[in-house]
């Protein structure tokens, strides 16, 4: 056994099955006095970086337009947009009148500040939740998180006198939607676990709300939502396997909902409303006939399942994602080969996909605008191409850049080279990898710093981003790489399945092999990989660090769900039982032993471990702080080595660290000085 590194703190071991249970007592001053140590503990550890890190910082947002205008979206008689300016943390929301050319030009003298949350926030957190203007454009409803724990304050804002209201409503999830007669709103509140279970319905001006529905199933999470066409409301329940949907005309909304197909174990539905050949109608995405969805449509008199007709049929070598709809066309969001398509179905003319510039990228409807508007955005990035905004003509295909995210001070996309490759795991399944470095690193054929980023779980999609912060990493000569392992949904429903419940070990194993893959193909060594990943990403970091810690030199894992067998025990903590879905339920024995086996914190050994910095926020409700905290005593304790082990646990923020636009860079900073200084790159 290896020596505690000096002034290291070091946990209370109890003799118990889990001798770092008392961790889990949130608020006694034996819990807080050990998180503040670990905190300090960090700060000791890189003093000697806190240069490189304020250099970090100031380079990073050096990168980063401080004082910008957000793309305006025309809404009615208006066009809204946000205003980011230096030294502000959160972005201010404005609007001003429509021009009568119908262009996008602001009139600063006309505009109107509708929210400014740097004057809500003050020093503290602050998220804002809903952002959502009645239908008549008069009242604006808002919801904020103070804490970061995801229960949040309703607000009404009335934007002729500027008058603010407080709905006297608690434990909100934060979602607000609004009927067609700009007086009601739906909202939904949190059970005991922080399960959106209740949906309920206000008149403004009155005290009370009405219930409209309560789901008692522990796994199905409630949602109400506007359609497409914004003449109806949808209520969707869902667990991670079934859904159902209930419907009412937003036009009468104290009416009764009316459910379209009741749930059926394994089927999942979702709805939206438009109109097809000059009819309203029903669009439905349902996976009925075949995991990977197919499209269905039904009549607005008779919505209900009996009705429906096939549209678009199964296609098993293509995942049917998402739909928007429009007055003039239905537009599918598609994933094959790994990559993100779409497809554009004109009224009374052939389907078209959307032409691209690179082999691999991101790509999503990102507004459809009014439902009569002839154009959609799309988003649009790469590892080696800021994020752009592209108008799209329906009819046409033509396309435009409306706005491209700048990156100040020199910047040559054309530098950086972005490459697809692909590993081979253990039973022959080929697993991509996505990477992106300055093209000269790559030319040199030599093995260099490499940031390996992975996630793997709920059919989550982990498509190439481009970042301003990682430009940082890449002129110091790293390569980055995301690992598209199965749990993800980058190659559809049956990518997803093939990494959860009993498979899960797969993910693990897919990880394990695309690093390996890398280092073979010489791009990197086990002294230069470092390797990340956040909340279920970091269940997957640590469970790779105890079954081959020496394929790597160092690991961040972000609010990291560590402690999964005793989470999954305990029904009690938020999110648990709609998880079983995805892990199991650990009451069945089989079940017991299958997430023993690869639980990060259960299978912790005696054994070297790459440097390690866990990051945890004191108030997340989806993964509890504890988790990162008894995983890094445990491994304090058990380890052989005495590479650097860090814990830093926000005491003001939830599962999404810090709020405000300069805090996340700090913490960012604070992270790649950590990997320099592990990797002997300072």
């Amino acid at each position: 056994m290896r020596s505690p590194m000096p002034n290291a703190p070091i946990a209370r071991r109890e003799a118990a099955t889990d001798p770092y249970h008392w961790l889990e007592q949130r608020d006694t001053d034996e819990v807080l006095d050990y998180l503040k140590a670990e905190n300090a503990y960090l700060e000791a550890e890189l003093a000697e970086q806190a240069p490189l890190r304020e250099a970090l910082f100031e380079e990073i947002k050096g990168r980063i337009r401080e004082t910008d205008l957000s793309l305006p979206t025309p809404w009615g008689p208006w066009l809204y947009y946000q205003r980011t300016t230096a030294g502000d943390e959160y972005p201010r929301h404005y609007r001003c009148p429509l021009p009568a050319d119908g262009s996008l030009t602001v009139d600063e003298s006309a505009e109107q500040l509708l929210l400014d949350p740097n004057a809500l926030a003050g020093d503290g957190y602050l998220s804002l939740g809903a952002f959502t203007t009645s239908p008549d454009h008069n009242l604006l409803g808002y919801s904020l998180d103070t804490a970061g724990d995801e229960i949040y304050q309703l607000f009404v804002k009335d934007l002729r006198s500027g008058t603010i209201s407080a709905l006297p409503f608690d434990d909100c999830d934060g979602s607000l939607t609004w009927a067609n007669d700009s007086q009601t709103l739906f909202f939904t509140t949190l059970d005991d676990t922080h399960r959106p279970h209740q949906l309920h319905r206000h008149r403004l001006g009155e005290s009370t709300a009405e219930l409209v529905f309560e789901e008692s199933d522990g796994r199905f999470f409630l949602s109400c939502y506007r359609t497409s066409s914004e003449r109806q409301l949808v209520l969707l329940l869902g667990s991670k396997t079934t859904s159902e949907s209930w419907v009412l005309d937003a036009d009468t909304p104290q009416g009764e909902f009316t459910c379209l197909a009741p749930r059926e174990e394994g089927h999942e539905y979702y709805v939206d409303h438009g109109q097809l050949d000059g009819a309203w109608a029903w669009l439905i995405r349902s996976n009925q006939s075949g995991i990977n969805f197919a499209l269905f449509q039904a009549s607005e008199q008779q919505p209900t399942r009996t009705h429906w007709q096939q549209l678009i049929g199964h296609d098993p070598q293509r995942m049917l994602e998402g739909v928007s709809l429009n007055a003039g066309a239905f537009i599918l969001s598609l994933r094959e080969g790994g990559l993100p398509i779409i497809e554009v179905h004109p009224r009374g003319a052939a389907p078209y996909p959307v032409q691209l510039p690179d082999a691999a990228y991101s790509l999503h409807v990102q507004d459809s605008l009014e439902f009569t508007s002839p154009v959609i955005r799309l988003r649009y990035e790469a590892l080696n191409r800021p994020a752009q905004v592209r108008q799209l003509d329906l009819c046409s295909a033509a396309q435009k850049v409306l706005k491209q995210t700048p990156v100040e001070g020199p910047f040559d996309a054309d530098a950086y080279e972005s490459r697809r490759l692909w590993a081979s795991a253990a039973d022959g399944t080929q697993v991509p990898i996505s990477l992106v470095a300055r093209r000269e690193v790559l030319a040199a054929d030599q093995p260099a710093p490499l940031y390996l980023y992975g996630y793997g779980a709920y059919g989550e999609c982990l498509d190439p981003w481009f970042s301003h912060a990682r430009l940082s990493l890449l002129e110091r000569g790293f390569v980055f790489a995301i690992a598209h392992v199965r749990g993800g949904g980058e190659l559809g429903e049956a990518w997803y399945r093939a990494g959860k419940l009993e498979h899960k070990e797969n993910t693990f194993g897919d990880f394990i092999a695309c690093a390996e893959h890398l280092i073979a193909a010489g791009l990197t060594s086990p002294a230069q990989l470092a390797i990340s990943g956040g909340s279920a990403g970091g269940l997957l970091i640590g469970a790779v660090l105890n079954q081959r810690p020496e394929l790597f030199a160092a690991a961040i894992a972000e609010v990291p769900f560590v402690d999964v067998l005793n989470t999954m025990q305990n029904p009690d903590l938020p999110l648990t039982v709609t998880e079983y879905d995805e892990w199991g339920d650990p009451n069945q024995p089989e079940v017991y032993e299958r997430i023993k086996g690869y639980a990060p914190y259960e299978n912790v050994l005696a054994q070297a471990y790459p440097a390690l910095l866990a990051v945890a926020g004191y108030n997340d409700s989806r993964v509890q702080y504890w988790e990162a905290a008894k995983w890094v005593a445990k491994l304090r304790a058990t380890r052989t080595d005495n590479h650097l082990l860090l814990l830093k646990t926000d005491l003001g923020a939830g599962h999404g660290g810090m709020s405000g636009r300069y805090q996340g860079l700090k913490d960012v900073a604070l992270e790649y000085a950590f990997l320099l200084k592990v990797l002997g790159l300072v």
